[in-house]
């Protein structure tokens, strides 16, 4: 039975990546059916980020209430619900309206099925689960390039909609399995902890702080890896296209390679190693000319970043508690969502005003505060 709920639990992650990258992929249509402004596809995005942020503050008190496996099977019903209405959505505001319900179902599964995880798993599952979100965030693409070319956009909504209602199902299905254990039971009422009461906790602000260092990194250097290829190496638009894809790849298989090394290293070494590959990439890319290095150096980067999402979540109950850990893990996702949202669009303003260039030295200064804050987290809280 343990070996079932697993499966379903990974099939949770490859969920949890389906929809994130749609709405990109099927803009450049969208816009034109609703009316919109090509640049409005960022209020939906900020629109989700937020509605995540709360939900993920808040998973620590329901899912003391009832249970990580009700609040996940709710959370992607929730999802599915708001995907089907994209698909209808007549104007760009519903959209936005829709956006509400949608981050709030992919903050409560994100911070409960992570935190079950990394309570009941061991770390190579953390990392496997977090190459099978890859696969999602990959497959989710492909899918809405198959609806643009056989049918419309909203077909491509309906479809990945489809795919959460049978996700649903499974969940609600396997309910009883998430109940065998002594904590989802489901029924705790206690109040559970704050935002500043979890940032009070030894060691809990410069791990936080870790983990929206690496959002940062990884949303930042994949949003601009092709304009640095184009504008920074005289790359054509096609050819970066492709390219800029490596930098995912690498975290997928990076992944996939984090949960055997995670048998003979710990959390905290891999970690650390992450940061430090992530930033030789960087220097990679800064200092050595050349398309082939460009490459590997964004490969690099992709590789170093694997580790460090799936090794922080997984170490958190051995830092904080299991009694903490889903708290923790709820602020830690609220910082995953501000460091993807905020960042970026710093690094715009830089390209914009200063130059693109500045794209590996900016990479590498992420990679060097995530190493430094979480030596601060390793030095003050001993797992």
């Amino acid at each position: 039975m343990t070996h079932l709920l697993l499966a379903v639990i990974y099939l949770s992650f490859v969920s949890l990546g389906l929809p994130d990258a749609i709405l990109g992929a099927g803009w450049p249509v969208m816009y034109k059916d609703l009316h919109a402004g090509l640049g409005y596809a960022g209020i939906v995005s900020t629109i989700i980020s937020v509605s995540t942020v709360i939900s993920s503050l808040n998973s620590d008190r329901m899912t003391r209430r009832f249970g990580a496996g009700r609040v996940t099977a709710v959370s992607v019903a929730v999802t599915a619900l708001s995907l089907f209405g994209f698909s209808a959505a007549p104007r760009f505001w519903v959209l936005c309206v829709l956006a509400v319900p949608y981050g709030l179902g992919a903050g409560g599964v994100d911070a409960a099925v992570n935190n079950y995880a990394a309570v009941h798993y061991e770390s190579r599952h953390m990392s496997w689960l977090h190459c099978m979100w890859g696969i999602g965030a990959a497959a989710g693409p492909y899918i809405m390039g198959w609806a643009l070319t056989n049918h419309t956009w909203r077909v491509g909504y309906r479809a990945v909609g489809v795919l959460q209602i049978v996700l649903t199902a499974l969940l609600f299905l396997s309910l009883p399995l998430w109940q065998k254990r002594p904590d989802e039971g489901g029924g705790k009422t206690g109040g559970g902890m704050g935002a500043f009461e979890v940032l009070r906790l030894p060691g809990a602000a410069p791990f936080v702080a870790t983990f929206f260092c690496y959002c940062a990194l990884e949303s930042t250097a994949g949003l601009w890896a092709a304009s640095y290829l184009v504008l920074g190496r005289g790359i054509d638009e096609e050819t970066a296209a492709g390219w800029a894809s490596l930098f995912y790849i690498g975290i997928t298989v990076g992944r996939f390679l984090n949960g055997f090394l995670t048998m003979r290293l710990s959390d905290s070494k891999l970690i650390s190693i992450g940061a430090v590959v992530s930033a030789a990439g960087a220097a990679v890319l800064f200092y050595v000319p050349g398309s082939v290095f460009a490459v590997a150096g964004l490969i690099l980067v992709g590789l170093g970043c694997a580790p460090v999402y799936p090794c922080l979540i997984h170490s958190t109950p051995a830092y904080f508690g299991e009694d903490k850990s889903q708290a923790v893990i709820g602020v830690q996702m609220a910082a995953a969502y501000c460091g993807t949202a905020l960042i970026p669009p710093v690094f715009g303003l830089l390209a914009s005003h200063v130059d693109v260039r500045l794209y590996p030295p900016f990479l590498l200064v992420l990679a060097a505060l995530m190493f430094a804050c979480h030596r601060r987290v390793a030095r003050r809280v001993q797992p």
